[in-house]
């Protein structure tokens, strides 16, 4: 351990999905010292299977974060990401999925299981499931309407009015909570508004956790509505969706792409439904907030963040806090 471990900034990152993963591949290039909370409310696919049949929390995003974060050769990452196509009871599985369970199995708690998962793949950081059970998540749509699940929720073709988590009082996890607190910035996002970063923060004590703390708080907004979910939605939308489901403000940065998108890339996004979210600048920073915008996106095949600019944003805004701290 560098003498200088002690001093890096802690961070919180707090989401599930590509997004998350996507970002921690930049910061974990930095000097920071970092604690990935992921949300367990996933059903679907391989995590939906294991999840019902070895009463384990869905392992799906925590295994895209480790990855992320992992320091092994990209055939290992492969590896792992490996899905099995054929095979009896083995088909749709991914190779990540099967081996946190085993781990779970091996160690006795999930918990455990992804800690030494995480010393075996030299992860830089810590990667924490916001609590150990499996919750529901469940929707509740502008009709009136309650759809069940995290992966039929963005199916269900209405407006959601509002999220929330089964069990309501569910535990959450202590490390979490400590790792909260102990925290010099916490970031959320990006992700999947409704589905990959709100179940984190239902789970009783952690939007309570995030308000006391005096961690610098920041929000990365998404590039692109998501189909289903965000439809139409502004920055500021996304914002006053979280407030509506803590009941506070949050933030005190939000990061957001201002960069343009070829007009190729966003045909294809509408052949989705999707559209970049409208940055609403006037209206975010009379709500209070610092608007930090840049040019973040780089396009692949998919439109993403571009993991090396953003995390210099949020490394810049970190230090600068600390050393307002100081």
């Amino acid at each position: 351990m560098d003498h200088n471990e002690s001093e890096r900034p802690k961070i919180v990152v707090i989401g599930g999905g590509t997004g998350l993963s996507v970002m921690l591949r930049g910061l974990k290039e930095k000097p920071l010292d970092i604690t990935a909370i992921v949300t367990v409310a996933d059903d679907g696919g391989s995590s939906g299977i294991l999840r019902s049949e070895l009463q384990i929390p869905p392992p799906g995003d925590i295994r895209n974060v480790l990855i992320a974060l992992a320091d092994v050769e990209p055939m290992l990452s492969q590896m792992l990401q490996y899905r099995f196509t054929a095979g009896n009871g083995l088909a749709g599985h991914s190779l990540g999925n099967l081996i946190l369970a085993a781990m779970k199995e091996i160690t006795g708690d999930f918990v455990s299981g992804i800690r030494e998962l995480s010393r075996v793949l030299a992860v830089r950081g810590r990667v924490l499931p916001a609590t150990s059970h499996s919750i529901i998540l469940k929707a509740e749509m502008e009709n009136g309407t309650i759809v069940v699940g995290e992966s039929k929720i963005p199916k269900a073709g209405g407006k959601i009015k509002r999220v929330f988590i089964e069990p309501a009082d569910v535990e959450p996890l202590e490390e979490a909570i400590a790792a909260l607190r102990e925290a010099d910035a916490i970031l959320l996002g990006p992700g999947s508004l409704y589905t990959s970063i709100l179940p984190n923060l239902l789970v009783p004590q952690i939007a309570k956790t995030i308000m006391e703390s005096a961690a610098v708080k920041i929000f990365i907004c998404n590039v692109m509505t998501q189909p289903g979910e965000t439809d139409d939605y502004s920055v500021s939308d996304h914002l006053q969706a979280v407030h509506d489901h803590v009941g506070h403000h949050l933030f005190d940065y939000v990061i957001v792409n201002d960069g343009e998108i070829p007009s190729q890339v966003q045909l294809k996004y509408a052949e989705k439904g999707a559209k970049a979210v409208h940055l609403d600048l006037e209206e975010v920073t009379r709500r209070g907030y610092q608007v930090v915008a840049d040019r973040l996106v780089l396009f692949r095949t998919y439109l993403r963040h571009d993991a090396d600019k953003l995390s210099n944003h949020i490394f810049q805004l970190v230090n600068d806090w600390m050393l307002k701290k100081r």
